[in-house]
């Protein structure tokens, strides 16, 4: 029997490198269910190409210029939540920041299991989700590459006793540059990454390290592990994805050649391992070169390992300027510091917000995002 499939975010990097998967395995899959924001050209090609039963469509101007079909049509604000109903075997979330959030919680609700590429899902509620999780005894399937490969190396048993995690990270575009260099350089600079294809958003959190900050978050959530046992090392050319240590010192890493598609296979597939063959690493022509981060040259790590910490909404805080700050310097409105800086006073402003609710997850993130908007 097929798994039925539903994919949040299809028009994005993860959603469409996931149908590329899906191509492959067209005897093992069934695409029940595609949602998007805005895309409808490429949406479009999707339904022709797959034919879903049901699509959402969260911008209703967007999805005014959708053609009917044979298909059931979510739109509006509550399309992506309402096609979270459907019943399926998996429900991949590769939405963007906190609107990947409402959904996962409402496809636990129905008992879907979730493969989660959506970091802001648990850095802003991992509290909420996983114990939600474990109350429907539904599975969340890591799709980030570093996580899978934890989760591969701890051999798919996330409850597995370790001593820490070896988080590895590429160091992105300024990798090996001072503070001077790196003020004034702009979006387009950091979109230039040196060994991913990711979307702009992940790009430059990838430059500044908050996106390692989040992995490191979510990590704790995924693994059951405290701040401190998850160490991140700088290894620029992102061919060990991550790596575990038992108490006895022993370490298992997972490697491949940096590809989404990888760790998107590992878990549609699971608790199998998928046959479609990725190229293979060539030992001969590797050379591995590892560094310690400098916290001092990309301060939204250090600010992120610090709400790692705290937890409650502090979390929520910091995720909610980081993507109003994102999408500033992507306009080249502010400035590469201007980011952590403003960060920080943003935390500074709201640290008095600590319990942990779903409504004051949504609350914060809106007071933060305006607090933001009228700062700048």
């Amino acid at each position: 029997m097929k798994k039925r499939i539903i994919i949040l975010g299809s028009t994005g990097s993860i959603g469409t490198q996931t149908l590329d998967v899906i191509r492959q395995y067209k005897d093992d899959f069934e695409v029940v269910g595609l949602a998007c924001n805005t895309n409808i050209l490429l949406l479009q090609k999707q339904i022709q190409e797959f034919k879903p039963k049901y699509v959402a469509v969260s911008d209703e101007k967007a999805a005014s210029r959708l053609p009917k079909g044979d298909f059931t049509l979510f739109d509006g604000d509550m399309a992506i939540t309402s096609l979270c109903t459907i019943e399926c075997d998996i429900l991949l979330n590769s939405l963007v920041g906190i609107e990947g959030l409402a959904p996962t919680i409402t496809a636990i609700k129905f008992g879907t299991n979730i493969a989660l590429a959506n970091k802001e899902t648990l850095v802003t509620g991992g509290d909420i989700v996983m114990n939600l999780a474990k109350e429907n005894n539904v599975s969340i399937l890591p799709v980030d590459s570093e996580h899978s490969a934890i989760w591969q190396c701890m051999d798919f048993n996330k409850d597995k006793k370790i001593d820490k995690i070896l988080l590895t990270a590429s160091g992105g575009a300024f990798r090996g540059k001072t503070k001077d260099e790196i003020k004034f350089l702009k979006a387009s600079d950091a979109l230039k990454h040196p060994t991913w294809n990711m979307g702009n958003k992940v790009t430059i959190d990838s430059a500044t390290l908050m996106n390692k900050g989040l992995e490191v978050i979510e990590a704790m959530h995924l693994f059951n592990m405290a701040p401190k046992d998850i160490e991140i090392i700088v290894h620029k050319e992102s061919i060990i994805h991550s790596m575990i240590q038992y108490k006895d010192g022993s370490i298992i890493g997972q490697l491949s050649y940096p590809d989404m598609k990888l760790p998107i296979q590992v878990a549609l597939n699971y608790p199998k391992r998928g046959e479609h063959l990725f190229t293979p690493l060539s030992f001969k022509d590797l050379t591995l070169h590892f560094e310690e981060v400098d916290l001092d040259t990309f301060p939204c790590l250090k600010i992120a390992l610090d709400v790692a910490n705290k937890r409650g909404l502090q979390p929520t805080i910091m995720n909610a300027a980081n993507e109003e700050l994102v999408q500033l310097y992507l306009q080249d409105k502010i400035g590469f510091y201007d980011i952590s800086n403003y960060i920080q006073k943003a935390l500074d402003k709201f640290s008095g917000e600590d319990k942990l609710s779903l409504f004051n997850i949504q609350r914060v993130d809106w007071d933060v995002r305006e607090f933001i908007k009228k700062s700048i």
